[in-house]
């Protein structure tokens, strides 16, 4: 125990948090401890014996879901096995989420929706999304992860199909919040669960396959949606339907693969006085970005009170937490610098590529006048990218443990691909916007996994779920930020442009649509002219926005540059649990003292431990 704290977060000098020197390498094939199993050992168990015998049989008293028997020691097999319900979950909760990215456009137009209604349906999701990622990370550190997991794709896939039943675009984005109260249990509890099976220097590859299955979801979510929206017999609420029977599989297929220790702390209570005066602080601020500058001016009573009452919420929630026995965000996590300094970036990650890539649908669509299928087929050079930078950099950083040049890269590449998309026009040439896509996509595939391992890499078990929910919850905010700011401006410029091309051609000075207030165009009732105006504005416009993302962009990679590398561990979230009870029950039982007791020289040279 003597690399740990008592805060649980490393130390950002050291090498790993070991509490047992004696068994510290995670060799791939290798047996898992007999003592945390429930069930019968499989063959390859007797080849570790590493916590088998002895006082190490206190970690057997922890129940696990379903009887399960694998851990983070299997084989590469036998890990793929317990994941596939967990991959599945994750496409599915990013299938349902980015199928309708291409048909949003029609689904606006189809319930009269404005420009603000297109952001606020996007928006909605993000904000639930945010506020209620850090609660996910405290009960998976309290609960059963399959439980919450399971709950989470329930939550999400009732949501969607309610969805498909809106009639009006409050009912829409009533239901897309609901559904980010489900993808915040997914995106969080997927990076958890991953960590609490593999160890951070073999977790490289496996962060792979998440970022491999997200830009799979990512392709086929826009096609698949394009099609059903372009299918008469189908329409726009498919979109919502379609997600039910691999939700429904995915269930099945978690409840048979997916089996995990739960760890039960007794007398353990869920800090709900903090929990809810996060999501009020973090809603609050989250709707006044997203109303102000369309129902009220930026500077104004309401932005004042709006403001004001945010920063309030948010100061009782530092009091709340810092006399909190189990703080929803522990805050002594922060006092770690590669903590502090992963938040922040991934802060202005989501600023910048939730706020730039959300527009996407709407230029393919509305710039340059393509169909849904089509637009979704023109966004395959950026996931392409996302995939290739995903996979690649996870496998190369299991087999040298280094991950900060991946993390520098990734914000250099993401600089580069917004300044280049903020020069697009409607009529730019797509090979173009292809390789600023691409650029784009690689960006981002080396930064959204790795800044989650960098943490996960700081702090001691007990934290692993609160620590990566923080840095989910701060990529998911700078998210919601981004889209709502960056919408209001983005309505703003397209009203301007639009009023200006009108006047060019001598026709009244108002706008075709675009607007805050405005409706989504349907380009093909315009008149040819009319319609070029527009096309253009919405080209013209969507480039400021990705002119105005890279700035946020570039404070991302600073912050990543002052991120000191440290050695990837090479013990997983389980096996650090086992080392933590193992020694709880060593003191408990007096073992402890009696092996220190013992004679230090044994025959051979060798040291008792």
């Amino acid at each position: 125990m003597a690399t740990s704290t008592r805060s649980g977060v490393r130390d950002p000098d050291g090498g790993g948090h070991e509490p047992r020197r004696g068994a510290h390498t995670l060799r791939k094939g290798a047996g898992r401890d007999a003592a945390s199993r429930t069930g019968p050992a499989a063959p390859h168990d007797a080849a570790a014996p590493k916590t088998s015998t002895g006082p190490a049989a206190s970690p057997a008293a922890r129940s696990a879901d379903s009887g399960a028997t694998e851990t983070p020691t299997m084989t590469h097999r036998q890990i793929m096995e317990a994941l596939s319900g967990l991959l599945l979950g994750m496409f599915v909760a990013i299938l349902s989420s980015t199928i309708v990215s291409t048909a949003l456009p029609r689904i606006i137009a189809d319930l009269g929706g404005s420009q603000s209604a297109y952001t606020w349906v996007v928006t909605a999701t993000l904000l639930t999304m945010t506020a209620t990622t850090p609660l996910w990370g405290k009960l998976a550190d309290l609960t059963s992860k399959k439980m919450l997991v399971q709950t989470a794709i329930v939550i999400f896939v009732l949501a969607s199909a309610g969805a498909g039943l809106a009639h009006d675009t409050g009912t829409l984005i009533a239901f897309r919040a609901v559904q980010g109260i489900g993808m915040g249990g997914l995106t969080a509890l997927a990076q958890i669960i991953l960590a609490a099976m593999i160890s951070p220097r073999e977790r490289g590859r496996y962060n792979g396959y998440l970022g491999a299955t997200f830009a799979v979801a990512t392709v086929g979510g826009p096609l698949l949606g394009g099609v059903i929206t372009d299918t008469g017999w189908l329409g726009w609420r498919w979109c919502f339907y379609v997600g039910v029977p691999f939700a429904v599989l995915a269930l099945v297929v978690l409840q048979k693969t997916l089996h995990l220790p739960v760890v039960k702390r007794q007398g353990v209570k869920i800090d709900w006085l903090g929990a809810g005066l996060f999501a009020s602080s973090v809603s609050l601020l989250l709707i006044w970005v997203t109303l102000a500058g369309d129902d009220y001016a930026w500077l104004s009573w309401q932005t004042y009170a709006m403001v004001g009452g945010s920063i309030l919420l948010a100061l009782l929630f530092v009091l709340t937490e810092s006399r909190a026995r189990e703080p929803i965000v522990p805050l002594r996590l922060f006092r770690n610098r590669t903590i502090s300094l992963a938040s922040l970036a991934s802060l202005f990650v989501g600023v910048s590529m939730f706020g730039a890539t959300v527009f996407l649908a709407q230029y393919f669509q509305l710039a340059r006048g393509e169909s849904p299928t089509v637009a979704g087929l023109m966004t395959i050079p950026m996931i392409l990218g996302l995939f290739l930078s995903s996979t690649v950099s996870g496998r190369i950083i299991t087999r040298n443990g280094r991950w900060k040049a991946w993390l520098t890269g990734g914000a250099v590449l993401l600089v580069g691909g917004l300044g280049l998309l903020g020069t697009i026009r409607h009529d730019t040439p797509y090979w173009h916007v292809a390789a600023f896509m691409a650029l784009l996509g690689l960006g981002v595939g080396m930064l959204m996994q790795n800044l989650v391992l960098c943490t996960q890499n700081q702090v001691d078990v007990r934290d692993l779920g609160a620590a990566s929910s923080v840095v989910t919850f701060f990529r998911s905010l700078g998210g919601a930020v981004g889209v709502s700011v960056l919408g209001a401006v983005l309505a703003e410029r397209i009203s301007g442009y639009v009023r200006e091309g009108l006047a060019e051609l001598g026709g009244p000075a108002r706008g075709a649509g675009g607007g805050a207030q405005g409706g989504i165009p349907d380009l093909a009732e315009l008149p040819g002219p009319v319609r070029t105006v527009v096309e253009s504005a919405y080209g013209h416009g969507i480039g400021d926005i990705y002119l105005y993302a890279t700035p946020i962009a570039v404070v991302a990679l600073v912050l990543v540059l002052l991120i000191k590398e440290v050695p990837l561990r090479t013990r997983s979230g389980i096996q650090q649990g086992d080392d933590a009870e193992r020694a709880q029950h060593e003191e408990k039982t007096g073992t402890r003292a009696e092996r220190e007791a013992a004679p230090a020289p044994a025959p051979g040279g060798a040291r008792a431990r």
